[in-house]
């Protein structure tokens, strides 16, 4: 069994459910040595748990807010430069109109999305272009690169990582740091409930009639992109479910009466 990352340190942000708890399971079964951190300390310890007897061992735990900058810094200073750096942490919040948005919806979204991404490149970029590798790894979204109604400021925080992602491309050319992006579209995850607060009946109106992508799907994207030789560099990754062709249009089978 191939082991590309064994004994190297990667570092996953949002890695308690979904998309970042995939990774972290499909980079422990490459061999890293795992750097896990969310605001959800339990379900850290019992991913780490799972992944004890991996060929990367126990992951490291950090319970996280990636909107805290002293812990942020401390994370990095305590984790290292990592050869890949997921920089997963993200949220939506509401389907509203502008008019009729939630301000501190807004502000938990512009916070976790577009600041805190910004906080972790900033702690953990310096270290990484010091020691001349490394990979950063932005999940972006579909609605980084098209809208949809009621996507407003969500849209804006992921069409602003998009623009982060390629500045940073120009700004760290030559440090031998790698930036990608993974962009997926419908993911069957709790990003819903996220955004509904809960309400399990709304989000899964999403996938009716459809099948979507599985956050394995999106983290099978990721470990390939971290996984091509040194002089490669998978800048984008769209990722969308076959039913998917944009935001607004999904092709969904009709219920049976």
């Amino acid at each position: 069994m191939s082991l590309p990352f064994l004994g190297r340190a990667v570092v996953i942000t949002g890695a308690s459910s979904g998309i970042g708890e995939a990774c972290a399971r499909a980079f422990a079964a490459a061999g890293a040595s795992l750097w896990i951190a969310a605001r959800r300390g339990k379900r850290l310890e019992a991913l780490a748990d799972a992944l004890a007897e991996s060929p990367g061992g126990k992951p490291e735990v950090r319970v996280l807010d990636v909107r805290k900058p002293a812990a942020v810094e401390a994370f990095a200073q305590a984790a290292g430069p990592p050869e890949v750096l997921v920089n997963n942490a993200g949220l939506s919040r509401g389907l509203s109109p502008l008019h009729e948005g939630d301000l501190l919806d807004w502000e938990e979204m512009i916070d976790t999305n577009l600041k805190g991404l910004l906080l972790v490149n900033r702690a953990f970029l310096p270290g990484m272009v010091a020691a001349g590798k490394g990979h950063l790894i932005h999940m972006g979204s579909i609605a980084g690169r098209e809208v949809y109604p009621g996507g407003n400021v969500y849209c804006a925080t992921k069409h602003a990582v998009d623009a982060l992602t390629r500045s940073l491309r120009l700004d760290l050319n030559g440090t031998g740091v790698r930036v990608s992006t993974v962009d997926p579209g419908l993911v069957e995850s709790e990003f819903g409930e996220v955004r509904y607060r809960g309400d399990r009946k709304r989000a899964a109106k999403a996938y009716e009639g459809m099948t979507p992508l599985h956050p394995d799907d999106v983290a099978d994207a990721v470990l390939w992109a971290a996984t091509r030789p040194s002089h490669v560099n998978a800048a984008e990754i769209l990722l969308l479910p076959t039913d998917q062709a944009s935001p607004t249009l999904v092709h969904r089978q009709e219920k049976e009466t």
